[in-house]
């Protein structure tokens, strides 16, 4: 299988030149290693034909975000297995043949993502995507390893290849046939949840998503935009809504809907009692945006998913914050 490892930079040279090497080195003879550039104006660029002569380097012509920057580099690309590799990880030496043998014994398997470390504290699951990710009858993520912001120490406990609902987009793996049948990213999303949309599409067509615990990498997280970010906020809230008018099964629809509406209400009064309006005003306008994108993602919806069950008897809400459950392994 040709496997592309397509790590999409945005004026990211520091990164760069911190995570490029391990990715090199430990990718030789198994994969091709391309920059997809969002039209920096550092020198990223530069730096990466001076030192590293064998990375392939596609110059989109704008900073179209994650999913348009993926989506229009992947247009270039010739591969069977496409890696979509945030810039601020580092992988280890032997990550890839565990994914590869998976992929090659498991046809029905179309997207994986190995196990995340964080890369400030090693022995931590990660937030973005830990083992695996899951989501809740309201449509709120959460990983094997990470519910809410609690993080688990890793105790190998998630060492397993494991089914999924979605994988993370800092380190995603995907059958290229795959990507371009259910039309690659959303590009309305322009950054975060979106790899969750793309796991959902495909598991309506049939395919699996899977963690394989014994492949590993470390990320930083929050290179691009911290935690303390109030466009994080927005753009969270609001993918997570446009994910549930787009995705969630008919039955469920309404209920989830206007249940969301309130929930996330009351995350806006949590935000102010804690002194960060900035983040409640970030909840409103996710919100006014999701009233304008409405019909248009009304309009996106087709075949519901195959997976009816998707833990829709699960709250995360109500287990983390009502019943003190932090750990996956607690969760009903």
């Amino acid at each position: 299988m040709k496997t592309a490892i397509v790590i999409l930079n945005w004026n990211g040279e520091k990164l760069l030149e911190q995570f490029l090497p391990s990715v090199v080195n430990f990718s030789k003879g198994l994969a091709t290693v391309y920059v997809a550039d969002n039209a920096s104006t550092d020198k990223s660029i530069p730096y990466i034909l001076e030192n590293y002569p064998t990375v392939e380097i596609i110059k989109n012509k704008s900073n179209g975000g994650y999913a348009k920057g993926y989506n229009d580099a992947l247009q270039a690309i010739d591969a069977d297995i496409y890696c979509l590799l945030n810039s601020d990880v580092a992988v280890t030496e032997n990550w890839l043949p565990p994914i590869l043998k998976t992929f090659k014994n498991e046809e029905n398997t179309g997207i994986i993502q190995p196990k995340i470390l964080d890369y400030k504290s090693k022995s931590n699951f990660e937030y973005a995507g830990a083992a695996g990710g899951f989501i809740d009858l309201f449509g709120y993520p959460y990983c094997r390893g990470r519910v809410f912001n609690h993080l688990e120490k890793d105790k190998q406990q998630f060492n397993d290849t494991k089914e999924i609902f979605w994988a993370s987009g800092a380190c995603l793996f995907i059958r290229s046939k795959i990507y371009h049948q259910v039309n690659g990213l959303d590009e309305d999303y322009f950054a975060h949840q979106e790899e969750i949309d793309l796991c959902w599409r495909v598991q309506n067509i049939g395919y699996k998503v899977k963690c394989v615990g014994s492949s590993l990498v470390y990320h930083v997280g929050g290179a691009t935009l911290q935690e303390k970010n109030p466009q994080k906020t927005y753009l969270n809230f609001r993918n997570s809504l446009l994910n549930v008018v787009k995705n969630v099964p008919k039955k469920w629809f309404l209920f989830v809907i206007f249940s969301r509406l309130i929930l996330d209400g009351i995350a806006g009064i949590k935000f102010l009692l804690e002194l960060r309006p900035i983040h409640t005003l970030a909840i409103l306008k996710a919100h006014f945006s999701f009233y304008k994108n409405f019909f248009k993602f009304l309009s996106k919806r087709k075949k519901l998913q195959k997976k009816q069950d998707y833990n829709l008897h699960t709250s995360i809400v109500w287990q983390y914050f009502v019943l003190d459950r932090k750990k996956f392994e607690e969760l009903n």
